[in-house]
């Protein structure tokens, strides 16, 4: 049988939606970290940040809600992106998928932690038992937990980023220097993230600057898959490889 456009699903059209989505993602992404915690969270100083969130409760709350909106869009992007690949690869394109929802379920999961700030510094009655220093306290430990357990959902995505990557490069249907950002991104991520659980210390220097290739790959590829989609004549190759 002759694979023709009109005889499967259209991977451009899959494309240019998981395209769509990733950059709701990238976008969601720079919000929390840039419009949200980055304003409120004064790094060191945990009265200023208690006071910061307490002057702003809707905006934190706010950045919580758009980060697990931001994780929803993951899984569509996932699936089409385990669909695409799928053909190149297709055990590699499920170790992928697996591996992202891994990152993911961490992810959603360490939002608990921003949660957190919001209980310790509000007006309960429970809440007497400590002075307002120790909530201070605790509402800043819970911050920083936050970014640790950030940095170990990420430790999962840059493996996702170097497979992906992989796939890409050898796939022909999405171009190679993508696949190649892709995979220097994920040993940025692999390295921030290992940095900041081992040697902090390297971790705070590395800190933005070996996250700016992560956003170039990303921001890349989800514009390419937004505006080009993909070469479907090559992607129908790969299908018809499978199928014989």
């Amino acid at each position: 049988m002759t694979l023709t456009p009109s005889s499967v699903f259209s991977p451009i059209r899959y494309a240019r939606i998981g395209g769509v989505i990733y950059l709701i993602i990238i976008v969601a992404g720079i919000f929390g970290e840039a419009f949200v915690r980055n304003r409120l969270v004064v790094p060191g100083d945990a009265a200023a940040t208690a006071s910061n969130i307490m002057a702003s409760p809707f905006l934190w709350r706010m950045g919580i809600a758009v980060d697990l909106i931001m994780q929803m869009c993951d899984l569509p992007v996932m699936m089409i992106l385990y669909v695409l690949l799928k053909p190149v690869n297709k055990n590699v394109a499920l170790l992928t998928l697996l591996f992202n929802i891994i990152q993911t379920a961490v992810l959603v999961a360490n939002k608990l932690s921003l949660l957190m700030p919001l209980f310790v510094l509000g007006d309960g009655a429970y809440l007497t038992a400590f002075n307002p220093q120790q909530l201070q306290s605790l509402s800043y430990l819970f911050i920083k937990l936050h970014g640790y357990g950030f940095a170990v959902g990420l430790i999962f995505f840059g493996v996702v980023c170097l497979l992906e990557g992989s796939l890409i490069r050898v796939s022909g249907f999405i171009p190679k220097t993508i696949g190649l950002l892709m995979q220097v991104a994920g040993v940025c991520y692999l390295i921030n993230s290992f940095a900041l659980i081992l040697f902090p210390t390297l971790a705070d220097a590395l800190f933005p600057f070996i996250l700016l290739p992560c956003l170039l790959a990303e921001l890349s590829l989800a514009l390419w898959m937004t505006i080009k989609g993909v070469d479907e004549q090559r992607w129908l190759q790969w299908s018809a490889k499978v199928e014989r």
